[in-house]
């Protein structure tokens, strides 16, 4: 897609299926949950499950896109080829994931890359490597992931976003509590899990309010 055509909206929301609890199991809860996320205003959605298998993934990416269609962009978490198979706009990797050169390799031109950065030397890698946006963090606590990385704050925010030119994703405990001040410690985008889990519509709706 190229970065230079990259334009992040401000909420940057997260389906991530294992934090949905007893809904994780049920496709059409986890489709649901997406649409409502649509139906609050959401207009990126990345796809995210670290224990579910391959087939599973793709039934549930295939459901979202199919219902969605193409009113909302859709990253998907890791996977490369399943961001193709399931026809998604985007694909999204970490530190431990494949590199952002191989998942441009696998993807394409057209397709948005992003990557998770947790310090300024992963940052200063990601800047240089063919990727759309980079997120940066935990900017706070977190509870979405099992072994979260160092805290990094908004002091670390700021000094991101003075590294990069590139779209900034600011993850890690965003809530609506906090995100006025990570939008202006420089984030282009926030990232958000577990502030959207209950009344998914509501939550974005509230979040997009904050954020004018």
């Amino acid at each position: 897609m190229g970065e230079d055509r990259v334009k992040l909206p401000r909420l940057y929301a997260i389906v991530d299926v294992n934090g949905l609890g007893r809904r994780s199991s049920d496709t059409s809860a986890v489709v649901n949950f997406a649409r409502d996320l649509a139906a609050g205003g959401v207009t990126l959605i990345q796809y995210r499950s670290k224990k579910s298998d391959a087939r599973t993934m793709l039934y549930h990416a295939r459901e979202i896109r199919q219902k969605l269609k193409s009113e909302v962009t859709l990253i998907m978490n890791d996977r490369a080829d399943l961001c193709l198979a399931a026809d998604f706009d985007g694909v999204h990797v970490g530190q431990d994931d494949l590199s952002p050169e191989g998942a441009r390799r696998v993807v394409g031109p057209q397709r948005i890359v992003g990557v998770s950065t947790h310090n300024l030397e992963q940052l200063a890698r990601a800047d240089a490597s063919p990727v759309d946006y980079i997120a940066f963090g935990p900017i706070f606590t977190t509870s979405a992931k099992e072994n979260p990385d160092p805290v990094v704050g908004l002091e670390g925010l700021r000094a991101a976003r003075a590294a990069t030119a590139k779209p900034l994703v600011a993850i890690g405990g965003i809530t609506r509590v906090n995100v006025r001040s990570v939008l202006d410690a420089g984030a282009d985008s926030v990232a958000v899990i577990s502030d959207l889990v209950t009344s998914p519509r509501q939550a974005a709706e509230a979040f997009l309010r904050l954020m004018v």
